[in-house]
């Protein structure tokens, strides 16, 4: 994206997210800085964090990722967007910055079936209401998850 990035990441140890965004943040700014010339701020705002609450919420969250490109108008498919989790999932395109997720892998027991099960996920247009639910309970920083939990 032009404005802004998702990342959908699953810390080891508590505080773990924001001590990468610091860091991704101090050296980013440090090398695009030196490199156009310029000094200052880079970033609009502070990053924005949200709690997943289970799995069918996660798969969501990947689609509302891997399909943010197309909403935006710069590719006709997931695939056609360089920086995206997309290739790496559904075509096994390899990518030394992504992790598999415990719930990519519980989609199929091997790697083709989860890439093809991946792909799947893309077979239907992200539901609006769920498109509208992600990006409000990211404003505000809260849980991503089912109404009886109270988190929305």
């Amino acid at each position: 994206m032009r404005n802004h990035v998702h990342l959908f990441v699953t810390p080891l140890v508590p505080d773990a997210i924001g001590k990468m965004i610091q860091s991704i943040g101090r050296r980013y700014v440090y090398h695009f800085n030196r490199a156009y010339g310029r000094t200052g701020t880079l970033w609009e705002g502070r990053y924005k964090a949200t709690l997943v609450q289970d799995d069918a919420y996660a798969l969501a969250c990947y689609r509302y990722i891997e399909l943010n490109p197309l909403r935006a108008g710069l590719v006709e498919h997931p695939a056609q967007y360089p920086h995206s989790s997309y290739r790496h999932n559904a075509l096994g395109t390899a990518d030394f910055l992504i992790s598999a997720h415990q719930v990519y892998l519980a989609l199929a027991e091997t790697p083709f079936g989860r890439r093809e099960a991946y792909r799947h996920l893309f077979d239907d247009v992200l539901d609006e209401a769920m498109v509208e639910k992600i990006r409000r309970t990211t404003q505000a920083c809260r849980v991503l998850g089912s109404d009886e939990a109270g988190s929305d």
